[in-house]
C-alpha cells in the first residue's frame, strides 16, 4: 500500500467554543471514518514562509498549507476519496491536496 500526503489548504479556526467542539468532533468522524488508513493524523500548522534559493524569506507563498495528515491507500483514487470526505472540503471553507510519496 502506498502511503500519501494530504495537505491542507484553508479552513481557520472556530471563533466559538462551540464552533470548535464542532469542528473537533467533524474531524474525528473523518478520521474515524479513515481507519487504519490513517499513518500520521497530522496537525495544523502555522504561518508559512517561502524561502527562495537566493535566500529571500517572504511570508506565505502561492497557496500556503494549513495542515496535514499521512495515510496509506491502495490508490490515487482511494486517496482522493478520502480527501472528499474532509470537514474543509464538505464545508466548501478549504481543499485537500493529495500526493503520493515516494520512497527512494
Amino acid at each position: 500500500m502506498a502511503k500519501f500526503l494530504l495537505a491542507f489548504h484553508g479552513g481557520g479556526m472556530p471563533d466559538s467554543p462551540k464552533d470548535v467542539e464542532a469542528a473537533i468532533a467533524a474531524w474525528g468522524v473523518w478520521y474515524q471514518g479513515m481507519g487504519a488508513a490513517v499513518v500520521d493524523g497530522g496537525s495544523p500548522v502555522g504561518k508559512s514562509h517561502t524561502v527562495s534559493a537566493a535566500g529571500h524569506v517572504a511570508d506565505g507563498g502561492p497557496n500556503p498549507i494549513s495542515g496535514f495528515s499521512i495515510i496509506e491507500a491502495d490508490s490515487y483514487e482511494a486517496a482522493c476519496a478520502h480527501a472528499a470526505n474532509n470537514p474543509m472540503v464538505l464545508d466548501g471553507s478549504g481543499s485537500v491536496e493529495v500526493a503520493e510519496m515516494v520512497h527512494i
